[in-house]
Parts: C-alpha cells; structure tokens; sequence
C-alpha cells in the first residue's frame, strides 16, 4: 500500500522543481517502536548529524541522523519520552495535541500545542514544563486548526502560527512572544488553498513556512520563505499533487560545506496507506537582498 503515493504523483503529472531548491535525499523512516506515528515537527542539529522529533501525542523522539553519500539511510531513535503537564503527568488526549516544535540555542525546547492553545518550555522533557505561555487570542482559534507552527529567531522571540486563518481571503496572523509579552509584529498573506502547517527560522535568519494542501487524493506541498518583517515573499518549492506525503514538519539547517538545506518530515496520521517520510531539499539561491 506504500505505493499509493508514487502512482498519484504519475497520475497527477509532476510539476518542474523550481530552481531555488534541489531535492537530495528521501527517507521512508519506519521508526519500530510502540505508538511510532504522527511526527508533525522535527529539528535537525549539529550540522545535519542529530534530529529531535515531536508527533501530535506528546512524544519527543530523538538520536542520530545516518548518511552514506549524503543521503539519509537510517534514523536510529535513542530516546523516545512523552512530555509533561505542569502538574507532572504525562500529556493525554487534550492536552497532548502537540504540532510545532522548536529548539533555542540554550537548548530550550518549545512546543506548540493545538487542541489546549499554549506554548510549553522545556529544559528536561522528562520533566513538567519549566513555562507555558498563552494569551487571550488563541481562544478565538479553532480547536483542530490552531497553534501549528512554531520558530525560535536568534534572538530567542518565537514565533507561532495558526494552520488556519478563519477565511480564505484573511492573512496569517504571527504571534511573537518577546520580552515577556506577545504581539503580532506581521501577517501572512494567503495564496491559494495552502495552509500553514510547519515553519522554522534558519541561519540565515528568514522565516521559512511549510504548507499543505490535500486534493481529495494526496498532498501538494509548498514552501515559502519571508524576512522577520514579513516582506521579502518568496516561493522556494511548490509540489505536484502526491509527491511527498502530508508534509508537516520543516528543519534548515547549515551543513558542514556552507550551504543550507531543509529538512521536512510527513505526518502518517498513524494509517497504514501512509508513511512517515524524512525529505531533504538543498537551497540553491540566497535569500533576496533587502
């Protein structure tokens, strides 16, 4: 049944990469242990050698990351716990819904919760949370389609995003939590039926968003990259229908060589006519000079 996605993608047609990325590694990752599944956030670290991965139950995975010519070809998972409440028990049901992850250069981890709008610190995920932010706005959100996304800038601000904007013809809202408050310092405008599904903020400093469209019969996925004032809109990757899995998760990262590359990692919704798909694409163009 693994096979339903490559023959939508040929039934589909495929769309011409653009040239700004080019596509270097494609890893089915069958992770092989209990409740495996889900994985909505994955941050890849030490220069493309690490990843700590987050699904949608509160699980945090984490360990090496194993190339032979550049290519993925193994994920061994050295540690899989499910994070805290404030109260010290483990997340469940709603208030396990985690979506965005993100990781600060303290080594903070951050991570955004949908269905109990909320974002949880954590220094020691076997731990309870060392924070939880949240304001009055994320009441207004929608349950299943709020706080999806989530960014660390250099300057430790975050940066949160809903999956849904309300309407169609209604921006983005980006919450930033920085100096102890939120604002909503830009909007994201809406192109299309893409919503946003996962974001990071690379070395270079641009907002790069992860987006998701599911057609009836697969996935197209799109990336778009921003400044941190929300100009600078630029395309980096639109695919045809069904060329990837239902991409959630998105990592840019530095690699040794200079260059950087974005790592993007699919949510099997825990069906066995999924996959849990682990993508690299390699950014070929530098962000356009303000």
């Amino acid at each position: 049944m693994r096979l339903i996605w490559p023959v939508l993608a040929l039934l589909a047609g495929c769309a011409p990469l653009p040239k700004a990325v080019t596509l270097t590694s494609q890893f089915d990752w069958n992770g092989g242990d209990q409740g495996f599944g889900g994985l909505s956030g994955i941050e890849v670290l030490e220069g493309g050698t690490r990843y700590v991965a987050l699904n949608d139950k509160g699980f945090i995975r984490s360990g090496p990351i194993i190339r032979e010519n550049g290519k993925i070809v193994a994920m061994p998972i050295e540690v899989r716990e499910r994070l805290r409440q404030p109260d010290g028990r483990r997340v469940r049901m709603e208030t396990s819904d985690s979506e965005g992850l993100a990781i600060g250069a303290d080594g903070l981890i951050y991570v955004a919760f949908e269905a109990e709008h909320r974002v949880a610190s954590y220094r020691d995920i076997t731990a309870p949370p060392l924070q939880e932010f949240t304001q009055p706005a994320f009441e207004a959100l929608a349950s299943n389609a709020s706080l999806e996304s989530l960014a660390i800038g250099s300057d430790g601000a975050l940066y949160a995003m809903p999956e849904r904007s309300g309407r169609a013809n209604r921006p983005f809202p980006v919450y930033r939590y920085k100096s102890g408050a939120w604002d909503v310092p830009f909007k994201i405008p809406r192109r299309g039926a893409f919503l946003i599904v996962g974001a990071d903020i690379g070395p270079d400093n641009m907002l790069y968003l992860l987006e998701r469209d599911f057609t009836g019969i697969g996935f197209r996925s799109r990336i778009r990259r921003f400044d941190l004032t929300g100009n600078a809109e630029e395309v980096l990757l639109q695919t045809a229908n069904a060329t990837h899995d239902n991409l959630e998760g998105i990592s840019v990262w530095r690699d040794p060589d200079g260059g950087l590359t974005m790592t993007l990692i699919s949510d099997d919704n825990f069906q066995f006519f999924q996959q849990t798909e682990v993508i690299e694409y390699r950014i070929d163009r530098d962000a356009p000079k303000g």
